[in-house]
């Protein structure tokens, strides 16, 4: 009796611990995880983390860090960093030097013309009903974590990447992802291209009848909190913020249901992009069936409108801060998915992103520190005219991109001048100004003096077919262009500072403030996941993450 009662005994414990355990408190069993998600922040500098949390909640930004493993000292280790190389550094572990992606855009002087990063004429849109606007990933020169995921599991793993912006989900899905679908900024449709497929699958066709956008934007945008608690803020309508499209102050409250009649594209420039987002990939986890398989599955996640808000109105304005704060619900609500549709311990997430951004010039200006906005359009216009007065007439530059200079060196060749006096010039004609801080050579590189750390930034970015003749180096606090708002680009820590946190499958708590690159993701993935590395990964396996696990 004693025993049958004992059997009974141990009989229950099995069942009660199986029914507690289900999707959403299921432990890491796994030998591998059911779904990576990859969450990058356009825009996001590693002190976001921090700046606003006392207004986070428990269960957004505050779990990851409470919950998992942070890498506190992530810096970018490339030039220019901009949103493209950034997508495609963190999912390639490669550099421009390797993968190509030398910016967003780059000359191409074959062509004679500009390259956008995921510009591809062959193909054309799908989903949308139009042909402009075709992209793919054929810049791409290497793999991503994403190819070698279906690759190492010949293709039984499934890879789907969603973003509002084309580069930010076309760069990170890789070359054979099952979908890459971005937002079509006149209907607020998610779409994709031929690259991909003929026609979009009826999950995506029934998300986009909900016409989300449009109830988004009805909503208009106030702050979460009452405004006067937006303390880490500069108070609102500074004039080194810019309005929203159709505004003529950037104030609160921003008037979106009227902003709707013009157009649906001001979604970026909303928090409501990222919850729209993130809609997009629940919908996508559902539709696809992400994490349910046998395999390995991976979602990509890229939120955009960080970056949109952060070039219009700057890191210190109230609306910045707000779009944390929604992002942190956001955020929130959806780990909670997860936990519920995967299972805790089931799943991994990785958050991180792309670049930081400076403070606005004006800003540090009115604050006393040294700062700027260069007007580059101009000076090379006028460089272009000091050059056909010491050399003769001709269009001697090109372009300007990515903070370098491309020379013409046809009209070199035809006029017999030597490249080095083209250089030397341009550099004692840009040197003038207080804003730059040195015009390095990018074909002699190595004969620079130059810091190490910006030198080494410099050379990983450097692609021989796609980039510049000299590159700018800005003196800190100088922006290119940017009168009002910000930007980014450039080798110093608010740009290259972002943060890294990994939570979930087999992950433990810890902090990490090693040197760590932004390289070294996707060998860490790569190790994680038992599969190979990307074809130019240059990065190394972050071991705390791969050694901290339960």
């Amino acid at each position: 009796m004693k025993y049958l009662l004992r059997l009974l005994t141990i009989y229950f414990c099995i069942s009660i611990y199986s029914c507690s355990n289900g999707p959403g408190n299921a432990p890491a069993t796994g030998a591998k995880p059911k779904l990576v998600v990859g969450i990058v922040v356009d825009q996001m500098r590693w002190d976001y983390l921090y700046r606003y949390s006392k207004k986070y909640s428990q269960n957004g930004f505050k779990r990851l860090l409470r919950e998992g493993y942070s890498c506190q000292n992530t810096h970018i280790n490339y030039l220019p960093s901009f949103t493209a190389p950034g997508h495609t550094c963190i999912y390639t572990g490669s550099v421009p030097a390797i993968h190509g992606i030398a910016g967003n855009d780059w000359y191409d002087i074959e062509k004679g013309a500009k390259v956008y990063c995921v510009r591809d004429t062959t193909v054309v849109r799908v989903g949308e009903g139009k042909s402009k606007g075709n992209a793919s990933p054929r810049n791409l020169l290497a793999t991503t974590i994403t190819d070698e995921l279906r690759l190492g599991t010949n293709y039984q793993s499934k890879v789907v990447s969603v973003a509002l912006k084309d580069r930010s989900s076309i760069l990170p899905g890789g070359h054979k992802p099952n979908g890459a679908y971005y937002l079509d900024m006149k209907s607020g449709n998610f779409i994709t291209t031929s690259y991909y497929m003929s026609q979009v699958p009826g999950w995506v066709d029934s998300f986009n009848a909900q016409k989300l956008p449009q109830k988004y934007l009805a909503q208009n945008w106030n702050t979460l909190l009452p405004i006067n608690e937006y303390t880490e803020s500069t108070p609102d309508d500074e004039p080194y913020e810019r309005p929203l499209h159709f505004e003529t102050k950037a104030v609160f409250p921003h008037n979106t249901s009227e902003l709707l009649k013009h157009e649906v594209t001001v979604l970026d420039s909303t928090p409501y992009g990222n919850s729209y987002t993130f809609d997009f990939a629940r919908a996508a986890i559902e539709g696809e069936h992400l994490g349910a398989g046998n395999f390995t599955d991976f979602l990509a996640v890229s939120l955009s409108s960080t970056d949109i808000v952060g070039h219009e109105f700057g890191p210190n304005s109230v609306e910045t801060e707000d779009t944390y704060l929604r992002l942190d619900k956001d955020l929130e609500n959806f780990l909670n998915y997860l936990d519920q549709k995967v299972g805790k311990g089931n799943y991994l997430v990785f958050l991180t992103a792309d670049h930081g951004a400076a403070h606005s010039a004006d800003y540090m200006a009115e604050e006393n520190i040294p700062a700027g906005s260069f007007p580059m359009d101009t000076t090379a216009a006028h460089l272009n005219d000091a050059l056909q007065q010491k050399f003769g007439k001709g269009e001697w530059i090109l372009s300007h991109e990515n903070m370098q200079v491309y020379l013409n060196h046809t009209l070199m060749n035809e006029k017999k001048i030597k490249r080095e006096d083209v250089f030397a010039f341009t550099k004692d004609y840009l040197m003038q100004y207080k804003a730059i801080a040195n015009v390095i050579d990018l074909k002699n590189i190595s004969t620079t003096t130059l810091q190490a750390d910006i030198k080494t930034l410099i050379v990983n970015g450097y692609n021989e077919k796609r980039s510049g003749d000299f590159e700018i180096l800005y003196n800190p606090g100088w922006l290119e262009e940017y009168d009002k708002g910000t930007t980014h680009g450039t080798p110093y820590a608010y740009d290259t500072h972002i943060p890294l946190v990994w939570m979930g499958w087999k992950i433990k708590h810890a902090e990490d403030h090693s040197d760590i690159h932004m390289t070294d993701i996707a060998p860490t993935l790569a190790a994680l996941l038992r599969i190979q590395e990307p074809s130019g990964s240059v990065g190394k396996v972050i071991k705390g993450v791969t050694d901290h696990q339960q």
